[in-house]
């Protein structure tokens, strides 16, 4: 008979690991945010509110899994809340386009690594809500930047 709890906390981690992104030997958190940037194309593509809802979808799974597998801190192998950031970074692009991908891929991870004002309050928040919050942060303001971008050049960023 297998234990259970142990599954479950298997789980969490391949979860919370971007299904195993988050252990590439080099900047994992560019890794997670590269897997979600590949996922959130079809996102983007798809009906209305299928981005918004997968960003909730991997926010509470983010929760969860960091929960369930009793992380501690943020270690750099925790990636969901890249992802969930990443996608949310999205949310300031009407469809893709090379320019607006490149764009909130590159907005996305200079946010999340400078980690200016609100992200760094966030990310000093040792808690699974203050994990997925930085990256969530860092993701609106990217999005915003990205919206603003588009509303005073129309197209230029898809």
């Amino acid at each position: 008979m297998t234990d259970a709890p142990a599954r479950g906390i298997a789980l969490a981690r391949l979860i919370a690991s971007g299904l195993g992104s988050g252990y590439s030997p080099r900047a994992p958190g560019t890794a997670g945010s590269l897997l979600a940037l590949l996922l959130g194309i079809p996102l983007l593509l798809g009906p209305p509110g299928t981005l918004a809802l997968a960003i909730l979808l991997a926010s509470l799974l983010g929760l969860w899994a960091i929960h369930t597998a009793n992380i501690d801190g943020d270690p750099g192998w925790v990636v969901i809340d890249e992802i969930a950031g990443q996608w949310t970074a999205l949310l300031g692009l009407s469809h893709p386009s090379a320019l607006g991908l490149i764009a909130a891929f590159a907005l996305f991870r200079l946010l999340d690594i400078a980690k200016p004002g609100p992200i760094a309050w966030a990310d000093r928040q040792k808690s699974a809500a203050g994990i997925m919050a930085d990256d969530l942060i860092a993701g609106a303001i990217a999005a915003g930047i990205l919206w603003a971008t588009n509303r005073h050049w129309p197209g230029v960023l898809g």
